[in-house]
Parts: C-alpha cells; sequence; structure tokens
C-alpha cells in the first residue's frame, strides 16, 4: 500500500460526533484543538490523519502537513532552537521545530496525556492564537501557527490535568461501536481499504470531494456568520448549568456554534446549533458530580454512496435470531442463581481518624539521590557539574558572532529534568454491605475527602472499590480533585467482599505508576474466592505477597466488641503500616 494513500475521512464509520468535532475545527483552527478520548482501535488516528488531506493546500502549493508530535521530542524539536549551521557562519537564525512544520495543517498528538506539561502548554498556547513566539538562545522569532490540533488519549492510562482539558476547544468520547451489524460494517471497510487502497479512494471521492467543498465553502462563509445578542444568555446558561466556572467554554460555545452554521450554509446562528455543539465544548469542562449532559439533537447523517467493496447485511433467519438470543438466555439464567444484592449510596462523614501517608522522598530526588524524570529543556549555569553539550555549545557559537570559537563558562548549559513531583495515592475501598453497618462506609468516604484536601497540584488519586463478586477501577489516576470527590461520594455499597480480587487489581494499577502508595481500607474479612474451589482468606494473603515492595497504609475498618485483627495480619504480609479507622474501637467507654 502506497505511503500517500489515507483513509478517507468520509468513510470514517459510525463515528458521527468525531466527524462534527473535526469539521468544526477544518473551519474554525481557532477553536483551539480537539482532545479524543477513548478506547484503542476507535479511528482515533485514522481520522486525524483523514483530516490533513481534506485541508487546503499551503501558500507554497505544498499539501497540508500532518505532523505527528512523538511522545520523546525534546523542547528543541518542538519549538525550534539555533541554527547551528547558521551560527558557525556567524548568522544568528532559528531551525524551525514541528510547530512551524505543522503550519496550516495538522498537529496530532497520541497519548498527549503522557506529554511534558510544559510542551502541552506551548501547543495550546500556538493553537490559540495562531501564532508561536519562540524566545530562547538569544533570538526572539515569531512564526506563523495556523494549525487544527487534535490530541487522543486512552484515558485508562492517565488523565489530562485540568487546566489543559480546558484549553481543549472540543473532546470528544469515541467508544468501538457494540453492535455486531456496526463492527461488521467497519471491517468490510477496513479490508477493502487494505487490500485495494486506489480502489477503495475511488469509490469514496465523491463523497470525499463534497466533504471537501463543504469545509472550504464555510471557512469562506465564517466571517460573515452571526450570532444573534439574544443568544448569548442562552451560551451563559448553558455553561452555568454543566457547573463549568471557567468563561473559556462560553466563548468556545460562541465559536462552535458559529462554525456551525457555516457548515450548513447559513449566516446566522439558531439556538438549536449551540445544544448540537455543547456536548462537544462542555463534556471535559462541566462538574462531575452533576448529571450527565442532555444528547444533542438527532440529525440525520449524510447519505453515503454504496461501495463495490462491502456487500449489504443479510436479513437474519429464525435460526440466526435463536441463536443471538441465546446468550440473553444464558444471562438471565445467571441472574437468576444469583440475584442481585441491594446497594446503597452512603454519604461521608467526618469523625475518622486523619489517614498518615507515608512521607515524600526530597523533591527532584530518587532514594538514591538521582535526578527525576527525562532531560526537558537546558538552562545557563557557570558552575553546573553536569554539561549540557549541545546548548552550551550553540551558546558559545551565538556569542562569538563569527569570529574564533572560544568556550568559556559564561557558555555553560545545565541540563534540566522533567519534574516527577507529587504524591500518587491508589485508595483501595471495601464497599461490601457489611461497610454500611456502623457507619464505617460514610467514615472511610470522609477519610479520603480528608486526604484530598490536603492535595497539592501534581498529586494525583486514584480508586478501586470492591462488593459483590469483584472489583472496579471506579477512578482512573487523576490530578482533578473534583472529579475523585465525586467518584468517592457516589461509590455505592452492598453485596459480598471480593478483597483478593481487589488486591489483583491494585497490582495492575501500580505497575503503571512507579512509586505510588496503596492505601487499602478493610477489615479483611473476605468471603469471596478467586476461584470456585478457592479459599478467599488464603486468595487475599496470597495477592498481598504479589505486592509485597509496595508502599502500603492498611486502614483497619473493623468495629464492634469482638474483632478478628485480619486487616493487621494483611498488613504484615503487605509489609505496610497499619492504622484504625477510627481512634478508638466504636462502642468502647
Amino acid at each position: 500500500m502506497s505511503p500517500q494513500i489515507q483513509y478517507p475521512l468520509s468513510a470514517v464509520a459510525h463515528q458521527p460526533e468525531l466527524l462534527l468535532a473535526l469539521s468544526l475545527l477544518a473551519v474554525a483552527p481557532e477553536l483551539g484543538g480537539v482532545l479524543i478520548r477513548g478506547d484503542r482501535g476507535a479511528a482515533k488516528s485514522t481520522a486525524a490523519r483523514g483530516l490533513a488531506s481534506l485541508l487546503p493546500a499551503r501558500q507554497d502549493g505544498e499539501a497540508a502537513p500532518f505532523v505527528n508530535l512523538p511522545l520523546g521530542a525534546s523542547e528543541d524539536r518542538v519549538v525550534g532552537s539555533l541554527d547551528l549551521d547558521a551560527a558557525l557562519r556567524g548568522e544568528a537564525r532559528l531551525r524551525g521545530g514541528l510547530i512551524a512544520a505543522a503550519h496550516g495543517g495538522v498537529l496530532y498528538i497520541d497519548e498527549v496525556n503522557l506529554l511534558p506539561d510544559h510542551l502541552v502548554d506551548v501547543l495550546l498556547d500556538a493553537a490559540a492564537m495562531g501564532v508561536h513566539r519562540v524566545q530562547r538562545d538569544g533570538l526572539s522569532v515569531e512564526q506563523p501557527a495556523r494549525f487544527a490540533l487534535v490530541g487522543s488519549m486512552n484515558p485508562e492510562e492517565g488523565a489530562l490535568r485540568p487546566q489543559f482539558l480546558d484549553r481543549f476547544g472540543l473532546c470528544v468520547d469515541v467508544q468501538a461501536p457494540r453492535e455486531a451489524a456496526q463492527r461488521a460494517d467497519i471491517m468490510r471497510r477496513r479490508m477493502a481499504f487494505e487490500t485495494d487502497p486506489d480502489g477503495f479512494q475511488a469509490t469514496w471521492h465523491p463523497q470525499e470531494t463534497a466533504l471537501r467543498e463543504r469545509l472550504h465553502a464555510a471557512r469562506q462563509r465564517l466571517p460573515g456568520v452571526t450570532l444573534p445578542d439574544a443568544l448569548l444568555t442562552a451560551i451563559a446558561t448553558l455553561s452555568a448549568d454543566s457547573g463549568v466556572r471557567s468563561l473559556r467554554a462560553d466563548l468556545v460555545l460562541h465559536r462552535a456554534a458559529r462554525a456551525l452554521a457555516a457548515l450548513e450554509g447559513r449566516a446566522q446562528v439558531h439556538e438549536d446549533d449551540l445544544h448540537q455543539v455543547a456536548p462537544l465544548v462542555l463534556v471535559h469542562r462541566r462538574d462531575p458530580r452533576l448529571a450527565p449532559l442532555p444528547p444533542p439533537p438527532s440529525r440525520p447523517p449524510p447519505p453515503e454512496p454504496p461501495s463495490t467493496h462491502s456487500e449489504p447485511p443479510e436479513p437474519e433467519s429464525d435460526e440466526s435470531s435463536d441463536q443471538h438470543s441465546a446468550p440473553d438466555t444464558q444471562e438471565s439464567s445467571n441472574l437468576q442463581e444469583a440475584p442481585e444484592t441491594p446497594e446503597d449510596v452512603l454519604p461521608p462523614t467526618p469523625g475518622s481518624a486523619p489517614v498518615r501517608l507515608a512521607a515524600l522522598p526530597a523533591p527532584g530526588r530518587h532514594p538514591g539521590g538521582a535526578a527525576q524524570g527525562r532531560v526537558v529543556r537546558a538552562a545557563p549555569d557557570s558552575q553546573t557539574s553536569r554539561l549540557a553539550l549541545p546548548d552550551t555549545l550553540r551558546a558559545a557559537l551565538l556569542r562569538s558572532g563569527g569570529k574564533p570559537f572560544e568556550l568559556s563558562r559564561a557558555d555553560f548549559h545545565t541540563p534540566v529534568h522533567e519534574k516527577r513531583g507529587g504524591r500518587r495515592v491508589l485508595f483501595v475501598a471495601d464497599t461490601s454491605g457489611s461497610m454500611g453497618a456502623q457507619g464505617r462506609m460514610g467514615a472511610v468516604k470522609g477519610a479520603m475527602l480528608a486526604v484530598l484536601e490536603q492535595q497539592a497540584r501534581r498529586d494525583r488519586v486514584a480508586l478501586i472499590t470492591f462488593r459483590a463478586t469483584g472489583a472496579v477501577r471506579a477512578l482512573e489516576w487523576t490530578a482533578d480533585a473534583t472529579l475523585a470527590e465525586a467518584a468517592i461520594t457516589a461509590a455505592p455499597t452492598g453485596g459480598r467482599t471480593p478483597l483478593a480480587h481487589a488486591l489483583v487489581l491494585a497490582r495492575e494499577v501500580l505497575a503503571t505508576e512507579p512509586g505510588a502508595e496503596l492505601v487499602l481500607f478493610t477489615d479483611g474479612r473476605a468471603n469471596v474466592a478467586l476461584s470456585p474451589s478457592g479459599d478467599a482468606w488464603a486468595d487475599a494473603l496470597e495477592a498481598a505477597r504479589a505486592l509485597g515492595g509496595v508502599p502500603a497504609l492498611v486502614v483497619d475498618t473493623e468495629a464492634g466488641h469482638v474483632r478478628l485483627g485480619r486487616a493487621g495480619a494483611l498488613a504484615e504480609v503487605l509489609g505496610a503500616r497499619v492504622q484504625p479507622l477510627w481512634p478508638t474501637p466504636v462502642g468502647a467507654p
């Protein structure tokens, strides 16, 4: 397959919100970019590449570029640096980076949540302003940077910090379709493309051309699109009702609604335009403690030309219908064998003992004394003992100004490492039915919320809850205290105690966050084994041994006069500290 042939954006199936968001960005790059969150294999990068092929050519006649920013890119590679060849000739000139290369096209960042914060900041600034200012190595340069910024991420691999979420203009949550017919349609198209890319493109050429012309016409129409003053109150109401504090949401709603009107060939925004784009603008900015946003008004999708590479799905026979209904029958049977246990959502209550987290190591240092993080830039330091050689040579060349090259301490630069500061805490909380007695569940929630109140800017938390027959990730790693509070408060209580399942899942989560601390709320009374014939307590001890070496604290939630002390035994196996949930046993005189 020729590397120049890209999968057409118009052929991306069953992702209408994604196609709408990218179309709005193509019409109005000043929206500030699109963040695509979702499952692996949900056409995130395919759609971003397809967008570039629909953008107009640059002024130099070259096709709109698609620039893929790698996670390991240095600051010099992204923003630009001194041109050493020119410096050797005595000229001070900037060598453009990836931002300059993306001008007029698409700058795509896969796994943007894993990109260093300072680079995300620079990219979002450039995308929103349309220009990129570089001040470094004695140079001050302003470059045009009008590009469509598209970032993608899998939430399971960590969250993007709230201040960066707010600066992405639009956000789309995508999932791979669950309906068999839709998945088959996607496979049919993809296999047709891989088998004959030229033929596939020829089949979709009419729709791709129509989309390109529609985007071009919308860009030309956009400056003349107006939004009636009366709709400003509707914009403010939509943002306020979603609990959005940032005024950036209101401005983006205004711009996105105008872009949508331009796409639909109108010179004025209607109120239903606001409701159509509101989920894209507000979903990543809204207060997570509020009810979900209502779905946008449905609009009929554009017609698709028949594909010569795909066959229409055949009608199901009675036999196939029976086969499809079989899993439902089996599921109903399982529900009858294991009836659902009642659950309740109990509010947090104060009064528990403060959770004593382990002391953090000295900032910027590992226990062995090595600096943390990869090198992200260099800074002048005439007394450094660790030299950043390329930056030191650049400084000397720039200072020499074409004269014979000399190196002095004034040219010395030292490497600056990425800050990996901040505490990472994984809460693992027993939310089984027994926790609803004697106020234990409320106290557990209160203890976790008290930790959140002390959370610093770079601290991150995650939450695992276990009840009924398994454990779930109730909260992925996040620095958003509001999001964490919502997840903790909404945790339901009820069912049995699958402690071993929670410890197995905790090991998986902690493997992605070396150095994170485990805080386990449990009384140790496990009663769900990992296998039907297993022993629940033995399984829990074995899972705890597998976590050996992880910094851990066990908060003993056992209450009453008769105590088994299993939380202490579990802490001993974990090599963890242990503390009671309450300063004194409940009911003690």
